[in-house]
This record gives structure tokens, C-alpha cells and sequence, in this order.
């Protein structure tokens, strides 16, 4: 998410031997981030565009495919006159990072390589309120453990945690998850304790990895200022500001579901009331499209199967439903206006059950924007479904571990050579 940061050539610095090495692991990163952003280059091209001379590419090439980090590939001629040179490219299949998402009814777990291809995915249905943080722990390790068997070829250099609530991110604590009934719950030290050391964990806002994951991969990657807005039993939102996630003093950035734009006379699930997702939330939608004992209102149930439901419902005609997602989408756009009034985005992203009903949502919300937005034209901003479904936050909190390897590929060990086999003597003829 940061800036690309200056970087001397290594083979020119004069400083102590520790300034050397850093120098060049810093180097070795801009190369690895050069070629996962860009793709393959000759070693020429990685010297002309890092600034780095020819000399010294070659030999950070050479560390990184040593690591197991690049390869090799296709010829590369250029039209120049001399020896063509070999394309280098982002290998990395022997490197992994997990992204663990935690949520009111489900746990997902999802393996990425460091070309971003998922290697394992699996998402449980689980009452996490009703069975408690301890034992919630005990199935997300058990999950990371599966994930891990199945991706045993690859190191894992990282895990992120998805959590819907504050995360106090220095030290893993979720100090206030209201939907799940957490308070002050040590995530990092307890999942550490089950998993073992040999892979860090960090705990994250599920929003705030969501948003990432949308600036890294999304239909939208890469756009400078942009607000991410998802809707699950709570509602998250993360902003993205001059290509930085927006944290604020104490990483609390983001907490939007509880800005006081709902029905006051409703009780949110943080006991306050009158917060956004009262209106906007999953629960709302459900209260207002379905009466009690409907099946779209069973927790029990597949969420995405549930919203299939609501969804052919409004394609058939149901006045109850559309009349319901009507009211979140003029609801969202209330919201939604006061965050482009206030950080002026380009993009405004919905993601979770907002992106899945979109088709019926984005009208009503743009309706509301433009009575509310104070600039002309909605101030430019685009409002855009997610294409990641309810995979971003696994997908971000993958990422960002992934982006400790970017950050210092000599993280990863120099893989061993291999001991040729013996070659077995030909018999000799007379």
C-alpha cells in the first residue's frame, strides 16, 4: 500500500556492512515489486527502469532466483543488435501467505503463492458469537492446519486475520468486535500459541483488508483515492487516500457502520442506536424483505445461497423485496454521500451482500448521492461493484503478509542445490 520507496544501488553505497545489507535487501525488493507489477523484463530494461546498473541487476537476479523468488523464461530480443537476453519473471511458487477471515457465521481460510494463484480455499459455516473466541480458534487453526498440509511444497512467510471490529494491530487485540460478542480478545497470541512460531501472524480490520485487497487486485486496483463499503451483518468501510489506507491514530479508521445515520429508534449490535447498519446492514435488508421463519432469515443457511433467493424474488416482481432494497440503496446513498463530501474519492466500492445485490441497490444510492453529495455531479465519483465477492478480506490479509516477502525477499531461505544423481556406468563392449 505505501509509495515505492528511493533506493541507492547497491553496488555504489559506502556505508557499514549493516548499511550494506539493507541497502541491498531493499534492492532486492524493488526488483521482485518490479516484476510482480509489470511483468517480465530483460535485465537490461529492470537496470533502466530501477536506475540500478547492469552489474548489479544481474546480481540480484541471480539472489532472487537463488531464493526461488524469479526464473528464467522466454528470449528476449528487443530489435537490438547483439546476444538476446532472457526475460526474467516472478516465480515464487514455493512461497505462500495464508489470509484468515472471522465473521458472525462463517470462518474462511485462503492460501495465495506469490504470483497472487490461489493454492487452497475453504470457507466453514460456524456460529462464531454462540461457540465463543477459544474455541473459535481452535477451528480457524485447524483450518490454517488444512490449508497448510495441502500447500506443504510451499513456505508459508505470513498469516493475517480478518476481524469485523476494532484491531489494535501493534499487538493482535480485538478490543471491541460488537457482532461477535468479543471484547479485549488476544487473537494474535492465541492463534500463535495453537499454530506454532514458524509463521507470523498479524490481526487486521476486515474492512480495512478488503479495501486493500481491492486496491491490489480489483476492477479498480491501483486507483489513488477511493472508499470501500461492505455490507455483512455489520457494515465496514475502508479508505484509501493518495494510495495509503487511512488507519488514524489508533488504526480505527474505517468504523462507519456506527456513524449515527440509522433509525434511532433501532438498537444496534453495538447497544448504541441509530448507527448506519441498522439500516444498511444484512439484518436490516432481512427484517424488511422476509417476516420471521422465512428461510432467508435462517443463519443456518448458506449466506450466498440466501441472497440468490432475495435475488430472484426481486427478478420475479416481489414488491416486499424490491421495496426493501430500495430503502438500503437510498440509505447507502445517504452514507455514502457524507464520505465523498468528506474525503472526495474517486471510486466508491461495494463489496460484500452490497456488491452481490448491487443490480438493485446502485440506483436508489445514486439517486440519494446526487441530493446529497454537495458537489456537482456526485463530485465525479464512480460508484462500482467488487468483483472479489466475499473472498477480499481473506484475499487482503493474504496480501499483506505476501508484502513482507516484497519488502525483504531475503525472508526466504536460498533454497539447497541439488545433489546430482549418479549416473549408473554403461556396460563396456568388447
Amino acid at each position: 500500500m505505501t509509495a515505492p520507496r528511493p533506493l541507492s544501488d547497491g553496488a555504489a553505497g559506502r556505508g557499514a556492512p549493516a548499511d550494506q545489507a539493507a541497502v541491498r535487501r531493499g534492492n532486492l525488493g524493488r526488483v521482485l515489486r518490479l516484476l510482480r507489477d509489470e511483468g517480465p523484463r530483460s535485465r537490461a530494461r529492470i537496470a533502466e527502469e530501477t536506475g540500478l546498473n547492469k552489474a548489479t541487476v544481474s546480481s540480484l537476479v541471480a539472489e532472487l532466483a537463488d531464493r526461488g523468488l524469479v526464473t528464467a523464461g522466454d528470449v528476449h530480443r528487443g530489435g537490438s543488435v547483439g546476444r538476446p537476453g532472457l526475460l526474467v519473471q516472478l516465480d515464487g511458487r514455493a512461497v505462500c501467505a495464508i489470509g484468515v477471515e472471522l465473521n458472525v457465521d462463517f470462518v474462511a481460510v485462503l492460501v495465495l503463492d506469490l504470483p497472487g494463484d490461489v493454492l487452497f480455499e475453504q470457507r466453514v459455516a460456524l456460529d462464531v458469537p454462540a461457540l465463543g473466541a477459544e474455541a473459535t480458534l481452535d477451528e480457524v487453526a485447524r483450518l490454517v492446519e488444512q490449508g497448510r498440509a495441502a500447500t506443504s511444497h510451499a513456505v508459508p512467510v505470513g498469516l493475517t486475520v480478518a476481524v469485523p471490529g476494532l484491531v489494535r494491530s501493534v499487538d493482535g487485540v480485538v478490543t471491541l468486535a460488537p457482532n461477535l460478542g468479543w471484547h479485549d480478545v488476544p487473537v494474535l497470541a492465541g492463534l500463535t500459541a495453537r499454530i506454532g512460531p514458524g509463521c507470523p501472524v498479524r490481526v487486521e480490520n476486515d474492512a480495512n483488508l478488503s479495501a486493500i485487497a481491492e486496491w491490489a487486485t480489483g476492477p479498480e486496483a491501483r486507483t489513488p483515492d477511493l472508499v470501500y463499503l461492505t455490507g455483512e451483518v455489520g457494515v465496514g468501510g475502508g479508505v484509501i487516500v493518495d494510495g495509503r489506507l487511512l488507519r488514524g491514530t489508533a488504526g480505527f479508521a474505517g468504523e462507519v457502520g456506527h456513524n449515527p445515520l440509522g433509525d434511532p429508534a433501532v438498537v444496534c449490535g453495538c447497544g448504541r442506536r441509530g448507527c448506519w447498519e441498522t439500516v444498511v446492514g444484512l439484518g436490516a435488508l432481512l427484517r424488511a424483505a422476509a417476516d420471521p421463519g422465512d428461510p432467508v432469515r435462517d443463519s443456518s443457511r448458506d449466506l450466498e445461497t440466501r441472497l440468490a433467493e432475495i435475488a430472484a424474488r426481486a427478478d420475479a416482481g416481489d414488491r416486499r423485496t424490491l421495496d426493501a432494497l430500495a430503502g438500503v440503496g437510498a440509505a447507502l446513498g445517504t452514507g455514502a454521500a457524507v464520505l465523498i463530501n468528506f474525503v472526495d474519492p474517486q471510486v466508491v466500492l461495494l463489496g460484500g451482500y452490497f456488491a452481490v445485490l448491487g443490480r438493485f441497490l446502485v440506483e436508489p444510492m445514486t439517486a440519494a448521492l446526487r441530493r446529497r453529495v454537495f458537489a456537482a455531479d456526485r463530485a465525479g465519483a464512480r460508484v462500482v461493484l467488487s468483483t472479489l465477492g466475499f473472498t477480499a478480506a481473506v484475499r487482503g490479509g493474504a496480501h499483506v503478509a505476501l508484502e513482507s516477502v516484497l519488502d525483504d525477499p531475503a525472508l526466504v531461505p536460498v533454497r539447497e542445490p541439488r545433489t546430482p544423481e549418479p549416473r549408473t556406468p554403461e556396460p563396456s563392449h568388447p
